[in-house]
């Protein structure tokens, strides 16, 4: 398997995309994880602009961010590359070739090309001309030699337009990027599902889960439950993949939910309601605390009551991530004696004022 010690880059530091207002989090984030790598930088992130830039005092070889280098271990970063330049002042009329001459210096070959933006108003008025311009960019890339499409083992070479004039030029192994541009995927709002909240369950399956992981443990058949499950978006997520589903809340489901004919319905309260045997799902979307929903969640899998949890923790408008690292730690005390875990925590493009997490014990 590639590794980022297959780019052969001097790299100038870390590009994160995020959501908008989410900067601060982000960039302290990309702060400490270049500290724990050893790296001597400093972080630019302008308020509301998604996108947070990490850069080194000097270029540095890409091997030096291995490890780090991965969109998944930054809870705010919807993507995360190594950039290794900044082109300005790009004109109107002949983009293409600035972009080639800055990818040409790198001297490194990519597999892949992606154009993206930061996700805001002002950015997305840009996405059009991505998709527009991603294929001349392509032909031009691949007659240098600079781009060999569908190349096994070669980097994404990702181009980050801030605005109309900037691109960053940035590179990531695919196994350590995000699949989808700009790290958002696509979902469209499924017919008969009672409330858009079902998309965020849909994205976490996508996101916090492998392959293997989602078709060994979202089949027919396995038992789930949902704490706070009215008017049921989660619900129907895990009863329309065919498991049986006990739907926790005092209040209604709507009849789409009830229709599946895989759900039962149970008048409680999501903290104190327990099921008589393990169930392969328990997953929870009430508004609480962020720390009484991680202790909760804990203490369900530390007690065998399920095999695996995805949750959402409702942060306060200040301190953002301390909030996370109080549920980390809840959840670590908590599960100190029980063994070792899985605990993956991302925000989500379908959260807002939200993490979500996935938490489950090895075996």
């Amino acid at each position: 398997m590639s590794t980022p010690t297959s780019l052969g880059l001097q790299v100038s530091g870390l590009l994160g995309l995020c959501r908008a207002g989410f900067e601060k989090e982000l960039a302290a984030e990309l702060d400490e994880l270049a500290a724990d790598a050893g790296l001597i930088g400093h972080v630019r992130a302008r308020p509301n602009s998604g996108l947070v830039i990490y850069e080194t005092y000097e270029a540095v070889p890409a091997a030096l961010f291995e490890g780090i280098a991965d969109w998944r271990r930054p809870v705010f970063a919807r993507q995360l590359m190594l950039w290794f330049g900044r082109v300005d002042d790009l004109p109107e009329r002949d983009r293409a070739t600035p972009l080639l001459d800055a990818v040409k210096a790198a001297g490194q070959r990519f597999g892949e090309l992606v154009l993206e933006t930061p996700d805001t108003d002002e950015a997305k008025q840009r996405s059009g001309f991505c998709r527009r311009f991603t294929e001349p960019l392509a032909r031009v890339l691949e007659k240098t030699g600079a781009l060999r499409t569908g190349k096994a083992g070669l980097p994404v070479l990702h181009v980050v337009f801030e605005s109309a004039t900037t691109a960053w030029l940035a590179a990531a192994m695919p196994q350590h990027s995000s699949p989808w541009p700009m790290g958002i995927p696509r979902l469209r709002m499924p017919g008969g599902a009672p409330s858009r909240s079902t998309l965020k369950l849909a994205e976490a399956f996508m996101t916090l889960l492998n392959e293997a992981e989602r078709e060994a443990t979202l089949r027919a058949g396995l038992r789930a439950v949902d704490l706070g499950a009215a008017p049921g978006g989660w619900t129907w997520q895990l009863a329309t993949r065919g498991m049986h589903v006990i739907a926790v809340d005092n209040g209604p489901l709507a009849d789409s939910v009830l229709a599946t004919g895989m759900v039962e319905h149970l008048r409680a309260d999501g903290f104190t309601w327990r099921p008589q045997r393990t169930v392969e799902w328990m997953v929870c979307d009430m508004v609480d605390q962020p720390s009484r929903i991680a202790s909760l969640v804990a203490e369900w899998v530390a007690t065998g009551r399920c095999r695996r949890a995805i949750f959402n923790l409702k942060l306060p408008m200040k301190r953002r991530l301390d909030a996370v690292e109080q549920c980390r730690t809840l959840i670590r005390k908590r599960l100190a004696s029980v063994g070792s875990y899985d605990l993956r925590i991302k925000h989500l493009y379908h959260d807002r004022e939200e993490v979500t997490a996935y938490l489950a014990l090895h075996k």
